[in-house]
């Protein structure tokens, strides 16, 4: 059965959304999941689930500077263990999971990331990082009172109508990395 992705860049603005649309059957597993009903599922993020590679993890060391990637490489990220490095985040690869399967499932991805350059690039990461080809639309609205959503639900725009946002928020990402790591 087809259906109708909505992707929020958190779990409680999913909820509020999957309320509007129906979505009231909920699949999840502690803070995962997503919520299903009436043609729709709708998922969520927890913020950055997806960013740069690390110097090292792209091949790259500070023998060399300054360090300039030939492509840029997203891995999804973690958490800080106990001696500092990042470790692993199951919760995170957990809902990683879910999210590539309903990216990939889906016959259209509504993206009701926050209205601006770092809730375009929070789901820009994710579908890039997947892979996905699903076509997507924007939901952009600045409130969530049940009538903003469901005007912005009746005016969704092309999601590429915002690749010059996704453009500007991976610039941006792409400079904090430049100088974060060649500067320190």
């Amino acid at each position: 059965m087809s259906y109708r992705l909505i992707i929020a860049e958190k779990p409680s603005v999913a909820g509020s959304i999957a309320k509007i649309v129906g979505a009231t059957t909920p699949h999840k597993e502690g803070p995962c999941g997503y919520l299903e009903g009436k043609g729709y599922k709708v998922t969520w993020a927890f913020g950055h689930l997806v960013g740069l590679m690390t110097p090292s993890q792209m091949g790259l060391t500070k023998d060399i500077l300054p360090m300039f990637p030939a492509v840029w490489s997203t891995k999804v990220l973690g958490k800080k263990g106990k001696t500092g490095k990042e470790e692993p985040d199951p919760m995170i690869n957990k809902q990683m999971k879910t999210i590539e399967k309903l990216f990939n499932g889906a016959s259209e991805i509504i993206v009701a990331t926050d209205a601006g350059r770092e809730g375009e690039l929070i789901f820009r990461y994710i579908y890039e990082h997947i892979g996905c080809t699903t076509p997507f639309t924007r939901l952009w609205i600045s409130s969530l009172t049940d009538d903003a959503i469901r005007n912005g639900l009746n005016s969704l725009k092309d999601g590429h109508e915002y690749d010059n946002l996704s453009a500007a928020a991976h610039a941006r990402s792409q400079a904090d990395w430049l100088v974060g790591f060649n500067a320190s």
